[in-house]
C-alpha cells in the first residue's frame, strides 16, 4: 500500500512537469507563429535553400508537441488516480512515441546548425540583389515595410550591413540610407558618413545569434522533458504491473 500510494506521488511529479513543460512549449510555438511573420516574408522575397523550409514548420511543430504534452500530463494523472491499466499503457505508448520524435528533432536542430553558417553565406547575395533592386521602390512598398519592420524589431541593418542599401531605389540620387542604419542622436537623416560611423550589425547576424541562442534553450529544455519522461515510463511500467499482480 505503501509503495503504490510512493508510485502515485511520483506519478503526479513527473506528470505535473510534463504538464507545466507542455505549456511551456506550446507558449514558444505559439509566439514563434505570431512572430516570425516579417522573417518568412523576408525569405520569400528571395531564394532561399531549401533548408530554410523547415524554419516555416518548427512553430507547428512545437504546438503540437506542447499539446500532446499537456494531454499526456493530464493522461498519467488520470492513470495513477484510477488505477487504470489501459490508460497507464496509452500514457507509456504516447511518451514513448514522443521521446523517439525528439531524439529524431535534436538530430535534425543539431544538422540545421552545422549548416546556419553555409545558409546564410548562400542568401546574402541573392538578398543584396533583392534590397538594391526593390527597397524604397514604387510598388515594392510590401518588401520595403517588411525590411523596416525587420530592422526595427532586431536593431539591425540590411542583411550584412548598410552598405546593401547602396544603389537602391531608396539611395539612388539623394545618397541617404535608412534611418535603422544610423544613430538616431546623429541627425534626422542617415547620410553615408553616419552609417558607417554608426557600423549598425547586419539583421543575418541577429538572427544568426538568434537562432544560435533558442537552439541552446530549446535543447536544454528537451533534455529536461526527456529525462523526466523517461522516468516518468519507468515508474507508469512498474505501477502497471503492480495493478495487474492486485488483480
Amino acid at each position: 500500500m505503501c509503495c503504490s500510494g510512493f508510485l502515485k506521488t511520483m506519478m503526479f511529479i513527473f506528470n505535473g512537469a510534463i504538464f507545466l513543460a507542455g505549456a511551456a512549449v506550446l507558449g514558444v510555438g505559439v509566439w514563434l507563429k505570431v512572430d516570425s511573420g516579417s522573417l518568412m516574408g523576408l525569405l520569400d522575397s528571395v531564394d532561399a535553400p531549401s533548408e530554410l523550409e523547415y524554419l516555416a514548420t518548427v512553430s507547428y511543430l512545437l504546438i503540437g508537441v506542447g499539446a500532446v504534452l499537456l494531454f499526456i500530463g493530464f493522461l498519467g494523472c488520470c492513470g495513477a488516480v484510477k488505477e487504470s491499466r489501459c490508460m497507464l499503457m496509452t500514457f507509456f505508448s504516447i511518451v514513448l512515441i514522443i521521446f523517439l520524435v525528439e531524439v529524431a528533432g535534436a538530430v535534425l536542430l543539431f544538422v540545421f546548425r552545422k549548416y546556419a553558417e553555409k545558409v546564410f553565406t548562400e542568401l546574402e547575395d541573392d538578398v543584396k540583389d533583392g534590397i538594391q533592386k526593390q527597397y524604397g521602390g514604387e510598388g515594392n512598398e510590401a518588401l520595403t515595410i517588411l525590411w523596416n519592420s525587420t530592422m526595427n524589431t532586431l536593431d539591425c541593418c540590411g542583411y550584412k550591413n548598410y552598405t546593401d542599401f547602396t544603389g537602391s531605389p531608396f539611395n539612388k540620387g539623394s545618397l541617404l540610407y535608412p534611418d535603422q542604419c544610423c544613430n538616431k542622436t546623429i541627425s534626422d537623416q542617415c547620410k553615408k558618413d553616419e552609417a558607417n560611423r554608426a557600423n549598425i550589425e547586419g539583421c543575418s547576424i541577429k538572427i544568426r545569434d538568434l537562432i544560435e541562442e533558442n537552439a541552446m534553450i530549446i535543447a536544454a529544455v528537451a533534455l529536461g522533458i526527456a529525462a523526466i519522461e523517461i522516468a516518468a515510463m519507468v515508474v507508469s511500467m512498474v505501477l502497471y504491473n503492480r495493478i495487474g499482480n492486485k488483480a
